[in-house]
Order: structure tokens, then sequence, then C-alpha cells
């Protein structure tokens, strides 16, 4: 079994960077972000080519090997005690080429973002290195929500005082039962994308799942790929988080698929695209009582 490898805990007058590894970054959204990062006693940098914007596709923050270099300039600089993405998007698959995932773990430090941001947390999940899934800088709403913004801080300064990860929201039990493990996953489409690819990292331990705008057909593909290629062979539960801007019917069709797995699982954790987006570390043990509905976290002991 791979070692876990837990960031050192932050402290106020650290410095982090920002960078932006998949999609086009508002300025305006970024700067009322990164003033939530400073009021946490945090020294924030943003990297080069975090708003300079991609010459063809719009829908990208940079060409690929900008923005692969500055997440790798910002991992390996002392300075910076941790690397936080401005926001998801799309963008992370096409650069993941440029990316040496060895080199970045040698160096722990933590790694803030969700949503296309998947498909980095997943491979350096896979070595041992402990990630946050939660808010990102530009993510204003998320950052400006009280609980959640209190949930992501609390996890990277004081993590011993977060002792259940799906609290204060909640979630509700679908199958009873106790499962422990590793905690995986994130965003629905990005794990299915990633099958076949050389980055591919089936869990081994509890899962949680979120997504946004994928209607309940998609869902079910997305599923179905993922039950068809054996990545639930060895997951021992599941967490399933929010799955916004869909039809009620996508909850049916997640039950559906997944139930018959006959693991402990939850559902309606705030976890994903909503405005509470509650912090998770990934790639760390966690225990989850779906009876109770609480997933606890495993000791961070590189704090």
């Amino acid at each position: 079994m791979t070692d876990v490898v837990v960031p050192q805990r932050l402290r106020s007058g650290d410095r982090v960077a920002v960078v932006a590894p998949s999609g086009r970054v508002d300025g305006a959204r970024l700067a009322v972000g990164v003033e939530h990062l400073k009021r946490w006693g945090l020294e924030v940098e943003v990297m080069p080519s975090v708003l300079a914007g991609h010459e063809r596709f719009r829908y990208l923050a940079a060409d690929d090997k900008a923005r692969a270099e500055d997440l790798r300039n910002a991992w390996l600089d002392q300075r910076f005690a941790a690397v936080f993405c401005a926001r998801g998007g799309y963008g992370v698959q096409r650069m993941l080429e440029y990316v040496d995932l060895d080199e970045l773990v040698a160096v722990p430090k933590w790694f803030v973002g969700f949503s296309d941001i998947t498909a980095l947390h997943e491979p350096l999940n896979a070595r041992g290195l402990v990630t946050v899934h939660g808010p990102m800088a530009a993510a204003v709403e998320q950052l400006g929500n009280d609980l959640g913004r209190e949930r992501l801080r609390a996890l990277l300064f004081e993590p011993e005082t977060v002792t259940d990860l799906l609290a204060p929201a909640g979630a509700r039990t679908v199958v009873d039962g106790v499962a422990e493990g590793p905690l995986r996953g994130g965003n629905l489409a990005m794990l299915a994308s990633s099958i076949g690819t050389r980055t591919y990292a089936p869990p081994s331990g509890v899962v949680v799942l979120e997504d946004v705008n994928e209607e309940a057909y998609r869902a079910d593909r997305l599923l179905t790929q993922l039950l068809r290629a054996g990545w639930f062979e060895q997951v021992t539960g599941v967490v399933v988080g929010d799955f916004s801007e869909v039809g009620a019917e996508v909850g049916d069709v997640i039950r559906e698929r997944l139930e018959p797995l006959g693991v402990p699982m939850v559902e309606r954790a705030a976890v994903g695209h909503e405005v509470l987006n509650l912090a998770v570390p990934l790639g760390l043990p966690v225990r989850l009582d779906a009876t109770a509905a609480t997933l606890t976290p495993g000791a961070l002991a590189g704090s």
C-alpha cells in the first residue's frame, strides 16, 4: 500500500501560489477570492499565466505548456506552502503530459481545487499525497459562504478541529454500514474520462462523487462506464455529493447504478458545485458510517 503523505498545516504569514491549470479566469472574481485568502494571514501570489488567456481557445486559461510550467514553478518554489487553483472548467487533461507527477509528490504541499482539477487529484492521491477537494481562489460564491470558507480554513490551518467531513450540512443514508479506506474520487466526468490514460488510477477505499450539468442519461453513461471498467471493484463506500443544475431524476439514476454494489452509501453531501462546498481531504484514510451519515477523517499526521 502506498504511504500517505500529508503536507504541513498552513500558518498565518505563509505564502501561497494561485495557478490556473484549466479554464479562463475572470480577473475581478479572482481579486475577490484572493482577498478572502489574505484575511487568513496568507500572502498570495498569482502565477504569470493565470490571466494570460489562450490565443486560439477562449475556454483555456493559457497555453498548455504555460499552465504546466506555472504549476511546476509554484509547486517546486520553497517560498510557497500551498498551491490554490483559480478555477476549474476544462484543460487539465491537455497539460498532464507536461507534468512530472513524481516530481511534485516529492515536495509535499497543500493543493486545493475541484471539478476539472480531479484530473490532477487522482494521480497525486494514487501516489500517496493528500490533497484538498474544495473551493478555489476565484470561486467567490463558495468562498463567500461562511460555512464553506471556514471548513477550508480549518482543514488547512487547524485540521484537528474537523471531526466529521459531512457536518454541518449532513447527508442522507442510502445503504447502511461502515466503510474504511482512503478517500478518493471527485468529479464524475473527469474520473470516467481518465480511464485508459497513463494517469488512470482506480481507487481502493471510500469514494466521493460530484458533478454539474450532467443530465440523467449522461450521468448514467458515466457511471456505467466506470462500472464496466471495474473502477468500483475495490471501493468500500460511496459518498454522493452535489449533482448541480440537473433534474431530480439524476438521484434515481445514481442510486439505481450504485446501490447494487452493496457498499455503505450516503447521498446529498455538501461537496461540489453548490454555494456550500465543504472541503474534504482526498487521499486521507477515512471512516464512513453510512448508518449515522458521518465521515470521520484519519489523523492528519503531517500537520
